[in-house]
């Protein structure tokens, strides 16, 4: 048998206090003096007692808010359709559920950012928390937010949890695999590889599913030359170059996502290149740049407000109840993906 957790009934009783000090004393409430508030501190750390966060938010009528939580970077320009695309479906579940979605950017290198995610929280009393790469993978912030009380919901996970805490996202591994076996079988076997930031796990597994789809083919890790970025416009300009003059040369450029993508074809025209002719080049996301440039690019499509649009309703279901008053499952969701084929790959041209 388990041994019983104390109460705040028993603190009451070995404190000597009422329940109502015992919970002023806790919650650091007014007009309890010092000798009263030792006795039950006192009293708390004989029996081990834990305040049951979860309990006091549900008692205390904690806010319809559903907080999204988005990471930046000083350094450089944020995503140009990412982050909107996550408050668009995101916003229109919160409507229809009658809750209020509240954006948050945080600069995820910053000392003691983590920390400050944790406070926000606790500080709102919000019924949920939606946290997008990298934060989605930090587990010991993840574990300190699930202490608040607050819904915790993953977008693009990279690494399991041990507790249940759900997630949505593309499987990106595959998403990767699956676009450079197109460009395999489009004739291509010299590859570019410009990556996105190290701490971003999910677009790491995108690099991680072109190396299986190389191994798949016959090919070894030779045939593709890997660069790493940060998911922006700039990267692509700036790192492009390099790509294309290595050697043997790349046939075919992979972006980590559409506007590295976009950058990399900027790039590439101000070099006298003809894409597809020259090089074709291809990425993630489909956001809507992908579908203006020109040539449009090949890209896989991410269903970004399909995941935050789930993230929420994941929220109102543990918190108010989804179909017959049952929450979903925790476990981790995978939503489908596809390749959008556009003008920007070809087959190459002989040399």
């Amino acid at each position: 048998m388990t041994e019983r957790k104390p109460t705040i009934d028993d603190v009451a009783r070995l404190s000597g206090v009422a329940r109502a000090t015992v919970s002023r004393v806790l919650n650091d409430g007014p007009n309890v003096s010092e000798r009263m508030r030792v006795r039950v501190l006192e009293a708390v750390e004989a029996l081990g007692y834990q305040v049951n966060l979860q309990a006091r938010y549900l008692a205390g009528g904690g806010s319809r808010s559903v907080l999204l939580i988005l990471s930046s970077d000083t350094e450089s320009e944020p995503n140009s359709y990412y982050q909107a695309a996550l408050e668009i479906g995101a916003l229109r579940v919160c409507m229809q559920s009658g809750l209020e979605l509240v954006t948050h950017t945080f600069v995820q290198s910053r000392a003691g950012v983590d920390a400050r995610i944790v406070e926000l929280v606790e500080d709102s009393r919000c019924s949920g928390v939606i946290l997008t790469p990298p934060f989605s993978d930090r587990l010991d912030c993840i574990d300190a937010l699930r202490r608040t009380g607050a819904v915790v919901v993953r977008i693009s996970p990279g690494v399991t949890h041990d507790g249940d805490v759900p997630g949505v996202g593309m499987d990106d591994e595959a998403a990767g695999f699956a676009l450079t076996r197109y460009l395999i079988d489009s004739g291509h076997r010299c590859f570019g590889f410009i990556q996105g930031l190290a701490e971003h796990l999910s677009a790491e597994q995108r690099y991680r599913g072109a190396l299986r789809a190389l191994r798949s083919a016959g090919l070894d890790e030779t045939a593709l030359v890997a660069v790493r970025g940060n998911f922006t416009f700039k990267a692509g300009v700036d790192l492009l170059p390099g790509l294309v003059n290595a050697e043997p040369a790349p046939t075919a450029i992979i972006c980590a996502n559409d506007d590295t993508a976009v950058g990399a074809l900027f790039a590439a025209h101000r070099a006298g290149m003809d894409v597809p002719n020259d090089l074709s080049i291809a990425s993630f996301d489909d956001t809507p740049v992908s579908a203006l440039v020109w040539p449009p690019l090949t890209t896989v499509h991410q269903p970004i407000q399909e995941m935050s649009a789930r993230a929420v309703q994941i929220i109102a279901a543990a918190r108010f109840g989804g179909a017959n008053g049952v929450a979903p499952p925790a476990a981790s969701e995978r939503l489908p993906f596809t390749i959008v084929e556009r003008a920007s790959v070809s087959a190459p041209k002989e040399r």
